[in-house]
């Protein structure tokens, strides 16, 4: 059964957590990551864009080697320590919507996804793997967890509440007015009582992190070539992980942007669209779709409504049955002609949390021609399609908590 342990984190100072913790690089615009970088000193930004330090955008191996440096640095200013104890961390966010989180960070294993133990619902990019796991052997630490998911089970609810009656090690709050706590559990008796907790799961489910977890899987194997005195239980073996409950997971759709209709007229496109939907105009009425199957258009100024016309669809297996493989089946590949979601250039995506006045703007402006809205994905869809060993389109789920990048760091050397 899925195996976790306790590790020695790297963190920074109870002074500097709210400075230096930061969200994951790519989420900032260009402005954005400037004006942290130019005003904060501490921010873990430093580390991950060491070419600011030289005014020169360094890549590839070079800024490998630099982002390594520049770890090393925060931790010669003693901006950050290490716990001398092996520990869990318990992560409590409490997001600006009123959302709690409640999860555990640990070390998991890479047995365990190789074995199917950590299952997967999404498929990984040879390229970034790589790119990623080359990074990793560099910089030697991980500072960004995946996200795992496991049943609800009362032994480990019990602990975090119990742990949480104490003093936070962090409490802190982001300028997105998430607010993040921190708790080290050291205790070794309360450390047995969680393991055999994870231990007794039959499986973990990967709800973000994909490429994180199968670069580490990676680095693990080339590691273990390497080490002539391999035993297995080596630092390499395992990977950051910050595992929730079920219960608490929060998925959000991905919507669907068009560019151009595929040489269609509006009324060649929506008489196509009839064969698979009954279709009604709902004028300039915003409308989200409320059931499965179902689905929201916005084109030329107006809103309609998707109903799918079972009968003319079959459903063999849960990922026919998934709402945003029915909208590749029946549309964007036979009418639109996007057969590559992952690549093609006419086709993007916007989360749920940006609601359809965001996608209504987009086509309104003229960037895009079509816009579709979905439900979002269950937590029992993305389980069974995992379970199936199926893999879920691209951007299918876009998925909380985040947690902040630099706040606890695995080191793995």
């Amino acid at each position: 059964m899925p195996k976790v342990l306790p590790f020695k984190a790297v963190r920074p100072t109870r002074d500097k957590v709210s400075l230096l913790a930061s969200r994951s690089y790519d989420t900032y615009t260009k402005e954005e990551r400037e004006a942290r970088l130019r005003d904060n000193p501490f921010s873990f930004l430093h580390i991950v864009n060491p070419g600011f330090k030289y005014q020169k955008k360094i890549s590839g191996k070079a800024r490998y080697a630099l982002v390594r440096n520049r770890y090393q640095e925060f931790k010669e200013d003693d901006i950050f320590i290490q716990d001398e104890k092996q520990s869990f961390y318990v992560y409590k966010i409490v997001n600006r919507d009123g959302l709690v989180f409640h999860g555990i960070v640990a070390a998991a294993s890479v047995a365990d996804y190789k074995e199917g133990r950590i299952k997967k619902h999404e498929d990984t990019i040879a390229y970034r793997e790589k790119l990623f796991k080359d990074y990793l052997k560099t910089v030697g630490f991980n500072a960004e967890a995946v996200l795992l998911t496991y049943p609800d089970h009362k032994d480990v609810r019990s602990v975090i509440e119990k742990v949480m009656e104490e003093r936070a090690e962090y409490e802190f709050t982001t300028t997105y007015r998430d607010t993040h706590y921190v708790w080290v559990l050291d205790d070794p008796e309360v450390i047995s009582t969680l393991s055999q907790a994870f231990e007794s799961m039959k499986a973990f489910y990967i709800a973000d992190g994909h490429h994180r977890c199968s670069s580490s899987y990676l680095l693990a194997e080339d590691l273990q070539e390497e080490n002539e005195d391999h035993h297995g239980e080596e630092a390499y073996n395992y990977f950051m992980s910050y595992l929730i409950p079920e219960s608490e997971l929060k998925i959000y759709e991905f919507n669907r942007l068009v560019k151009g209709l595929n040489g269609l007229t509006k009324e060649e496109f929506l008489i196509q669209l009839d064969a698979m939907y009954r279709i009604d105009n709902r004028g300039t009425d915003f409308y989200k779709p409320s059931k499965k199957h179902h689905f929201s258009m916005y084109l030329d100024g107006e809103f309609y409504s998707l109903y799918l016309r079972k009968n003319n669809y079959s459903i063999q297996n849960s990922l026919d049955a998934l709402d945003t493989q029915i909208l590749y089946k029946t549309i964007l590949q036979p009418i639109l002609g996007v057969d590559d979601v992952r690549n093609d250039q006419r086709i993007d995506y916007t989360h749920g949390k940006k609601d359809l006045a965001h996608v209504k703007a987009l086509v309104d402006s003229g960037e895009f021609t079509v816009g579709f809205g979905l439900l979002p994905i269950t937590t029992e869809e993305m389980k069974k399609i995992a379970d199936e060993g199926l893999t879920m389109p691209p951007k299918s789920t876009y998925i909380e908590p985040k947690m902040r990048s630099g706040v606890t760091i695995y080191e793995f050397e």
